[in-house]
Protein backbone atom coordinates (compact mmCIF):
# COMPACT_ATOMS: atom_id res chain seq x y z
CA UNK A 1 0.00 0.00 0.00
CA UNK A 2 2.65 2.45 1.03
CA UNK A 3 4.17 2.13 -2.23
CA UNK A 4 0.86 2.22 -4.20
CA UNK A 5 0.33 5.66 -2.15
CA UNK A 6 3.83 6.79 -2.89
CA UNK A 7 3.52 6.58 -6.75
CA UNK A 8 0.49 8.84 -6.37
CA UNK A 9 2.03 11.45 -4.24
CA UNK A 10 4.95 11.68 -6.70
CA UNK A 11 2.50 12.11 -9.81
CA UNK A 12 0.91 14.61 -8.31
CA UNK A 13 3.78 16.60 -6.87
CA UNK A 14 5.03 16.67 -10.28
CA UNK A 15 1.89 18.28 -11.69
CA UNK A 16 1.92 21.18 -9.07
CA UNK A 17 0.28 19.94 -5.96
CA UNK A 18 2.13 21.33 -3.53
CA UNK A 19 1.52 21.51 0.48
CA UNK A 20 -2.37 21.14 0.53
CA UNK A 21 -3.42 22.61 3.75
CA UNK A 22 -7.22 20.76 3.32
CA UNK A 23 -8.84 17.98 1.55
CA UNK A 24 -12.25 18.25 0.24
CA UNK A 25 -14.85 15.14 -1.30
CA UNK A 26 -17.59 16.63 -3.09
CA UNK A 27 -20.73 13.85 -3.21
CA UNK A 28 -23.30 13.20 -5.79
CA UNK A 29 -24.62 16.26 -7.61
CA UNK A 30 -22.08 18.43 -5.19
CA UNK A 31 -19.06 19.83 -7.84
CA UNK A 32 -19.72 23.57 -8.34
CA UNK A 33 -17.54 24.17 -5.26
CA UNK A 34 -14.75 23.67 -7.63
CA UNK A 35 -15.78 26.69 -9.25
CA UNK A 36 -15.11 29.11 -6.36
CA UNK A 37 -11.35 27.64 -6.30
CA UNK A 38 -8.50 29.98 -7.46
CA UNK A 39 -7.12 26.43 -9.61
CA UNK A 40 -3.51 25.87 -9.87
CA UNK A 41 -3.20 22.17 -10.91
CA UNK A 42 -5.83 19.55 -12.26
CA UNK A 43 -5.56 15.55 -12.42
CA UNK A 44 -8.25 13.62 -14.08
CA UNK A 45 -8.23 10.16 -11.77
CA UNK A 46 -7.58 7.84 -14.71
CA UNK A 47 -4.13 9.35 -15.07
CA UNK A 48 -3.32 9.55 -11.52
CA UNK A 49 -1.31 5.73 -10.43
CA UNK A 50 -2.94 3.79 -8.77
CA UNK A 51 -6.35 5.67 -8.48
CA UNK A 52 -9.31 4.46 -8.61
CA UNK A 53 -11.79 5.91 -12.03
CA UNK A 54 -15.25 7.13 -11.28
CA UNK A 55 -17.71 5.50 -12.74
CA UNK A 56 -21.17 7.53 -11.67
CA UNK A 57 -21.97 10.07 -14.24
CA UNK A 58 -22.93 12.54 -11.99
CA UNK A 59 -19.13 12.47 -10.66
CA UNK A 60 -16.39 14.11 -12.34
CA UNK A 61 -13.32 12.25 -12.05
CA UNK A 62 -10.68 14.95 -11.27
CA UNK A 63 -8.51 15.81 -9.19
CA UNK A 64 -8.00 19.83 -8.22
CA UNK A 65 -5.37 21.86 -6.19
CA UNK A 66 -5.75 25.39 -5.48
CA UNK A 67 -6.82 28.33 -3.16
CA UNK A 68 -9.94 28.54 -2.15
CA UNK A 69 -10.74 31.08 0.71
CA UNK A 70 -7.07 31.62 1.34
CA UNK A 71 -5.82 27.94 1.98
CA UNK A 72 -4.24 25.76 -0.38
CA UNK A 73 -6.94 22.69 -0.83
CA UNK A 74 -7.03 20.08 -2.66
CA UNK A 75 -10.54 18.61 -3.60
CA UNK A 76 -11.78 15.78 -5.03
CA UNK A 77 -14.58 16.80 -7.53
CA UNK A 78 -16.69 12.77 -7.42
CA UNK A 79 -15.68 10.26 -4.54
CA UNK A 80 -15.92 6.17 -5.28
CA UNK A 81 -18.54 4.47 -3.81
CA UNK A 82 -18.43 0.54 -2.72
CA UNK A 83 -21.48 -0.15 -5.32
CA UNK A 84 -19.43 0.79 -7.98
CA UNK A 85 -17.65 -2.60 -7.19
CA UNK A 86 -14.65 -1.34 -5.68
CA UNK A 87 -13.01 -2.42 -2.23
CA UNK A 88 -12.82 -0.68 1.24
CA UNK A 89 -9.43 -0.27 0.46
CA UNK A 90 -10.31 1.49 -3.47
CA UNK A 91 -12.80 3.79 -1.88
CA UNK A 92 -10.52 5.29 0.66
CA UNK A 93 -7.08 5.25 -1.58
CA UNK A 94 -7.43 8.86 -2.34
CA UNK A 95 -7.85 10.07 1.47
CA UNK A 96 -4.09 8.69 2.08
CA UNK A 97 -3.09 10.03 -0.96
CA UNK A 98 -4.17 13.22 0.16
CA UNK A 99 -2.87 12.40 3.50
CA UNK A 100 0.80 12.05 2.60
CA UNK A 101 0.36 15.44 0.77
CA UNK A 102 0.12 17.28 3.81
CA UNK A 103 -3.79 17.88 4.40
CA UNK A 104 -4.48 18.78 8.21
CA UNK A 105 -7.89 18.87 7.86
CA UNK A 106 -10.85 17.03 5.66
CA UNK A 107 -14.41 18.06 4.56
CA UNK A 108 -16.57 15.53 3.47
CA UNK A 109 -20.34 16.27 2.01
CA UNK A 110 -22.88 13.62 0.28
CA UNK A 111 -25.98 13.38 -0.82
CA UNK A 112 -28.61 11.79 1.88
CA UNK A 113 -32.01 10.32 2.41
CA UNK A 114 -33.68 12.09 5.36
CA UNK A 115 -34.74 9.40 8.02
CA UNK A 116 -35.97 11.75 10.77
CA UNK A 117 -38.88 12.98 10.29
CA UNK A 118 -38.37 16.16 11.24
CA UNK A 119 -35.71 16.92 8.66
CA UNK A 120 -36.88 18.42 5.00
CA UNK A 121 -35.28 17.30 1.48
CA UNK A 122 -33.26 20.53 0.85
CA UNK A 123 -32.05 21.01 3.95
CA UNK A 124 -28.24 20.19 5.17
CA UNK A 125 -27.76 18.08 8.00
CA UNK A 126 -24.62 18.38 10.22
CA UNK A 127 -23.06 14.31 10.53
CA UNK A 128 -22.14 13.98 14.47
CA UNK A 129 -22.23 10.30 14.28
CA UNK A 130 -22.84 7.42 12.04
CA UNK A 131 -23.45 3.93 11.75
CA UNK A 132 -21.86 1.75 9.42
CA UNK A 133 -23.96 -0.86 7.79
CA UNK A 134 -21.47 -1.42 4.45
CA UNK A 135 -20.36 -4.88 5.91
CA UNK A 136 -17.22 -4.18 6.14
CA UNK A 137 -14.32 -1.75 6.94
CA UNK A 138 -11.03 0.09 5.18
CA UNK A 139 -9.31 -0.99 8.25
CA UNK A 140 -9.56 -4.85 7.55
CA UNK A 141 -6.42 -5.80 5.67
CA UNK A 142 -3.73 -7.82 6.59
CA UNK A 143 -0.17 -5.24 7.34
CA UNK A 144 -2.51 -2.71 8.40
CA UNK A 145 -1.04 -1.89 11.36
CA UNK A 146 1.83 -0.39 9.11
CA UNK A 147 -0.18 2.38 8.05
CA UNK A 148 -1.08 3.08 11.71
CA UNK A 149 -2.91 1.68 14.74
CA UNK A 150 -5.41 -1.00 13.07
CA UNK A 151 -7.59 -0.78 16.65
CA UNK A 152 -8.45 3.28 16.07
CA UNK A 153 -10.67 4.90 18.77
CA UNK A 154 -14.35 5.83 16.71
CA UNK A 155 -15.26 7.79 20.34
CA UNK A 156 -15.53 11.48 18.79
CA UNK A 157 -15.30 10.17 14.86
CA UNK A 158 -16.23 14.23 13.78
CA UNK A 159 -14.03 16.80 14.76
CA UNK A 160 -16.14 18.92 17.68
CA UNK A 161 -14.38 22.19 17.01
CA UNK A 162 -14.70 21.75 13.39
CA UNK A 163 -18.40 21.00 14.23
CA UNK A 164 -19.06 23.61 16.98
CA UNK A 165 -17.70 26.62 13.87
CA UNK A 166 -20.23 25.38 10.88
CA UNK A 167 -22.86 25.88 13.45
CA UNK A 168 -22.26 29.13 14.69
CA UNK A 169 -21.73 29.61 10.66
CA UNK A 170 -24.57 28.58 9.81
CA UNK A 171 -26.70 30.48 12.14
CA UNK A 172 -24.68 33.46 11.50
CA UNK A 173 -26.10 33.01 7.54
CA UNK A 174 -29.76 32.10 8.45
CA UNK A 175 -28.82 28.43 6.90
CA UNK A 176 -30.85 25.20 8.46
CA UNK A 177 -28.06 23.24 9.49
CA UNK A 178 -29.63 20.12 11.20
CA UNK A 179 -27.31 17.87 13.09
CA UNK A 180 -27.99 13.84 13.18
CA UNK A 181 -26.42 10.34 12.49
CA UNK A 182 -25.67 9.13 8.98
CA UNK A 183 -26.08 5.71 8.27
CA UNK A 184 -24.01 4.29 5.03
CA UNK A 185 -25.49 0.99 3.67
CA UNK A 186 -24.25 -0.21 0.56
CA UNK A 187 -26.80 0.76 -2.39
CA UNK A 188 -26.78 1.36 -4.91
CA UNK A 189 -30.21 0.52 -4.54
CA UNK A 190 -32.95 2.90 -2.30
CA UNK A 191 -34.33 1.42 0.55
CA UNK A 192 -37.73 -0.55 1.16
CA UNK A 193 -39.97 0.64 3.92
CA UNK A 194 -39.20 -2.16 6.04
CA UNK A 195 -35.51 -1.15 5.89
CA UNK A 196 -36.44 2.68 6.47
CA UNK A 197 -38.33 1.61 9.50
CA UNK A 198 -35.08 -0.13 10.70
CA UNK A 199 -33.14 2.60 10.48
CA UNK A 200 -34.91 4.54 12.22
CA UNK A 201 -35.58 2.33 15.12
CA UNK A 202 -31.27 1.97 15.24
CA UNK A 203 -31.36 6.14 15.85
CA UNK A 204 -30.23 6.88 11.59
CA UNK A 205 -31.75 10.39 11.17
CA UNK A 206 -30.43 10.40 7.51
CA UNK A 207 -28.74 7.35 5.07
CA UNK A 208 -26.44 7.61 2.30
CA UNK A 209 -24.17 4.97 0.49
CA UNK A 210 -20.68 6.28 0.76
CA UNK A 211 -18.37 9.15 3.48
CA UNK A 212 -18.26 6.38 6.29
CA UNK A 213 -14.99 4.69 4.77
CA UNK A 214 -13.28 7.75 4.35
CA UNK A 215 -14.17 8.90 8.25
CA UNK A 216 -12.68 6.01 9.17
CA UNK A 217 -9.51 6.23 7.12
CA UNK A 218 -8.87 9.60 8.52
CA UNK A 219 -9.85 8.92 12.22
CA UNK A 220 -6.65 6.28 11.24
CA UNK A 221 -4.80 9.01 10.02
CA UNK A 222 -5.28 11.48 12.41
CA UNK A 223 -6.78 14.09 10.23
CA UNK A 224 -9.72 16.17 11.83
CA UNK A 225 -12.83 15.41 9.43
CA UNK A 226 -16.10 16.95 9.23
CA UNK A 227 -19.06 16.16 7.08
CA UNK A 228 -22.10 17.57 5.66
CA UNK A 229 -25.33 15.94 3.95
CA UNK A 230 -27.42 17.37 1.69
CA UNK A 231 -31.19 16.08 2.25
CA UNK A 232 -32.16 15.28 -1.28
CA UNK A 233 -35.37 13.40 -0.43
CA UNK A 234 -37.88 12.52 2.68
CA UNK A 235 -37.50 8.70 3.39
CA UNK A 236 -41.08 8.30 5.68
CA UNK A 237 -42.19 4.61 5.01
CA UNK A 238 -45.87 5.55 5.97
CA UNK A 239 -45.99 8.15 2.74
CA UNK A 240 -43.41 6.83 0.87
CA UNK A 241 -43.04 7.77 -2.83
CA UNK A 242 -40.70 6.84 -5.63
CA UNK A 243 -37.30 8.23 -5.89
CA UNK A 244 -35.73 9.65 -9.32
CA UNK A 245 -32.20 9.98 -9.22
CA UNK A 246 -32.26 12.95 -11.49
CA UNK A 247 -34.99 14.30 -8.39
CA UNK A 248 -31.81 13.78 -5.96
CA UNK A 249 -29.39 15.35 -7.79
CA UNK A 250 -31.81 18.68 -8.60
CA UNK A 251 -32.19 18.71 -5.05
CA UNK A 252 -28.66 18.78 -4.41
CA UNK A 253 -28.00 21.41 -6.84
CA UNK A 254 -30.76 23.98 -4.97
CA UNK A 255 -29.12 23.11 -1.40
CA UNK A 256 -25.89 23.42 -2.88
CA UNK A 257 -25.43 26.86 -2.45
CA UNK A 258 -26.02 26.97 0.99
CA UNK A 259 -23.31 23.88 1.56
CA UNK A 260 -20.49 25.96 -0.48
CA UNK A 261 -20.89 28.91 2.20
CA UNK A 262 -20.48 27.03 4.87
CA UNK A 263 -17.31 25.09 3.52
CA UNK A 264 -15.67 28.41 2.64
CA UNK A 265 -16.34 30.25 5.63
CA UNK A 266 -15.62 27.16 7.48
CA UNK A 267 -12.33 27.29 5.46
CA UNK A 268 -11.63 30.41 6.33
CA UNK A 269 -11.39 30.18 10.38
CA UNK A 270 -8.81 27.46 10.24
Amino acid sequence: MKKYIQEAVNYLKNKGFDTPEIGIVLGTGLGKLVDEIEKESTASYNHIPNFPTATVEFHKGKLIYGTLAGKKVIVMQGRFHLYEGYSTYDVTFPIRVMHQLGIKKLLVSNAAGAINKKFKKGELMLIDDHINLQGGSPLAYKGIEAMGNRFVDMSQPYDAQMNSKLTAIATSKHITLQKGVYASVMGPQLETRAEYRYLQIIGADAVGMSTVPEIIVANHLKVPVAAVSVLTDECDPDHLQPVDIDDIIKIAGKAEPDMILLFKELIKKL
